[in-house]
């Protein structure tokens, strides 16, 4: 089993910034990577970004040149740095990290709690 640690949600004005955490702990794993989906009222969970063990990362068009996600290390822990916040931004962020059991062809998902952000004048 896979544990996730979420941390750094808020409330601030429009052109804030705010910063996310995300840790995965657990053993017998191979973590391919982690990153953020966001839900808002009435919308379906969407992709803001994600990176991999590897380096590679993904953003949402909504999210390139003001979210930045980078990390410690292979695995974790993983940061969204969310600069120049706008009030669509608002949403319920999700941490998830997408692992391989050891000596198992198969990924699985798992979900952190969610991190409230608001963005409001």
């Amino acid at each position: 089993q896979v544990q996730l640690v979420e941390s750094g949600g808020g409330t601030v004005h429009p052109g804030g910034s705010l910063r996310l955490s995300c840790a995965a702990s657990g053993s017998g794993f191979s973590f391919w990577g982690m990153g953020y989906y966001r839900q808002a009222p009435g919308k379906q969970r969407e992709l803001v970004a994600f990176i991999t063990s590897g380096g590679s990362t993904n953003y949402a068009e909504s999210a390139k040149g003001r979210f930045t996600i980078s990390r410690d290390n292979a695995k974790n822990p993983v940061y969204l740095q969310m600069d120049s916040l706008k009030p669509q931004d608002t949403a319920v962020y999700y941490c998830k990290t997408v692992v391989r059991p050891l000596g198992i062809g198969r990924y699985d998902d798992y979900w952190g709690q969610g991190s409230q952000v608001t963005v409001s004048s």
